[in-house]
């Protein structure tokens, strides 16, 4: 700092008060970013740090991996198919030619870089210097000023043998993958990526939300269709249909997979009998709409079904609840889903899934279950509602599922943190997921362990915690790894 021209008292005071503050200011994202204590920063680099990764849910295209892609840009990894940073550039009030567009990708880059400066305190601003740090080398701080030097400089990186994507999963220290696939998928990029023997599994997880979906008889008979393809197995009726997902949901397991997802915005537990579901089915077929009591049984009579599979095969299920998708139907119409308008939704959530995780357990037939919350506002719900069905047989058996989409933020992994250690035991919990289709994405789990030796080192520091470093250091290590390791059986 040059000296103060001002050589008054006044002058020199104010000089050498700003001298002591910037002497005490943190520098930004450095390597105690997040760790606020030393408690903090033992626990992080010591015991989190360089832990393997699990990522048991995301949104990796498996095709990349097993043809082992290489990004020609920053753009092409950075910006296509990332509907968060659409959202941003839209509100930035961006064209959305730059965004979803045809324009050309450094100038979609560039205004992605004059977009960042306006992100602070968004995650973005965040993720987007981690990524750079972590990937590419890279300190300096995205703006406009800096755009043209960081997209050449990462662009080169890209085009090298070190940046295809096999090699950027193994960069991260990532273990296992696991995509998220219709029950159509022929699962060929799997078998092509175990052919290869590459040193992390990437195994499938078993999506059926569309086989519910149920609201246009005309889709839904289109993917009546694709199912009858795929399994090879004419479907005249709700049994057929049945026995044909039954099919694809053996064929997942023997290509390695141990997971089922659902995207739905609540649980579907609505009492029915089978002769009506048959009847509904029939009613479908004939392409003739539902009441809305009869969509409500039939999705209910599908997800029940679904998770007896899971349970049969051990594997382990995932329910994405609460999000309110396709507001924009406008946009809709024009680009189609997942392109950034959706938003968390307000829906009531505890009775209809206490009611349906009780079906199962009462029939003995209730699988390992992870709950994911996307309304901030349900997080003490779904924390309680776990310990309802943890019966003693598995640790951990029913999981409060990390902060994701809208909540996979610093604000909503504290919120889901302290739900679940108030209610429940975090010591058991299954950590974090990048729920992303970025090949970028996996510092969204050092974030979230900075985070969480943080919270840990702060309870010690205030004496609300014992400062016995074994055990601390083993439950973040388990929550960061272990405990996923075994719950799964990986």
């Amino acid at each position: 700092m040059a000296a103060h021209p001002d050589k008054t008292l006044k002058g020199k005071f104010e000089y050498y008060t700003k001298l002591l503050i910037a002497s005490h200011m943190k520098k930004f994202l450095d390597e105690n970013f997040l760790l606020q204590n030393d408690t903090a920063r033992q626990l992080y680099h010591e015991y989190a740090r360089d832990m393997p990764i699990i990522d048991y849910h995301c949104h990796l295209p498996p095709k990349d991996i097993a043809e082992n892609k290489q990004f020609q840009n920053l753009t092409q990894i950075w910006l296509y198919g990332d509907h968060y940073k659409w959202r941003a550039m839209r509100t930035n009030g961006i064209d959305e030619s730059y965004c979803t567009g045809d324009k050309p990708d450094r100038e979609k880059f560039e205004k992605w870089a004059e977009t960042v400066p306006f992100t602070m305190r968004n995650p973005l601003y965040h993720w987007t210097h981690l990524e750079l740090q972590r990937y590419f080398g890279i300190n300096d701080i995205l703006s406009p000023k800096t755009a043209g030097a960081i997209y050449e400089q990462c662009s080169h990186l890209l085009q090298t043998e070190d940046y295809a994507v096999k090699a950027l999963l193994q960069k991260m220290k990532v273990e296992v993958v696991c995509t998220t696939d219709d029950p159509t998928d022929t699962l060929a990029y799997h078998q092509k990526i175990k052919d290869s023997g590459f040193s992390i599994a990437v195994l499938p997880a078993f999506r059926p939300d569309k086989a519910m979906m149920v609201e246009n008889p005309v889709t839904f008979n289109a993917y009546v269709d694709q199912v009858e393809k795929a399994a090879d197995k004419s479907i005249d009726n709700l049994d057929d249909f049945l026995d044909a997902l039954k099919k694809r949901h053996d064929f997942f397991a023997a290509m390695g997979c141990k997971l089922s997802d659902h995207g739905l915005e609540v649980i579907y537990a609505e009492d029915y009998t089978e002769t009506e579901v048959k009847v509904i089915f029939n009613k479908l077929r004939a392409g003739r709409k539902l009441e809305l009591q009869e969509e409500l049984k039939f999705k209910s009579a599908m997800l029940f079904e679904f998770a007896v599979w899971d349970w049969e095969k051990g594997w382990t299920q995932q329910y994405h609840l609460g999000a309110l998708r396709n507001n924009n139907t406008r946009m809709m119409r024009t680009l189609g889903p997942d392109t950034g308008w959706d938003s968390i939704g307000d829906f009531p959530q505890a009775r209809s899934l206490a009611k349906f995780l009780n079906r199962l357990d009462t029939e003995n037939r209730l699988a390992k279950t992870i709950l994911y919350n996307l309304n901030p506002a349900d997080n003490d719900l779904m924390a309680t509602m776990t310990g309802n069905f943890n019966d003693g047989s598995v640790a951990g058996k029913i999981q409060f599922g990390s902060g994701w989409w809208f909540l996979d933020q610093k604000d909503g992994m504290i919120k889901q943190i302290n739900a679940l250690s108030n209610m429940g035991l975090l010591s058991r919990f299954i950590g974090m997921i990048t729920d992303s289709r970025s090949f970028l994405s996996y510092p969204r789990h050092e974030y979230f362990r900075r985070i969480l030796c943080n919270l840990l080192g702060e309870d010690v520091e205030n004496g609300e915690l014992p400062a016995d470093m074994d055990w601390l250091g083993q439950m973040v290590q388990n929550i960061c790894y272990y405990n996923a390791k075994n719950y799964f059986g990986f």
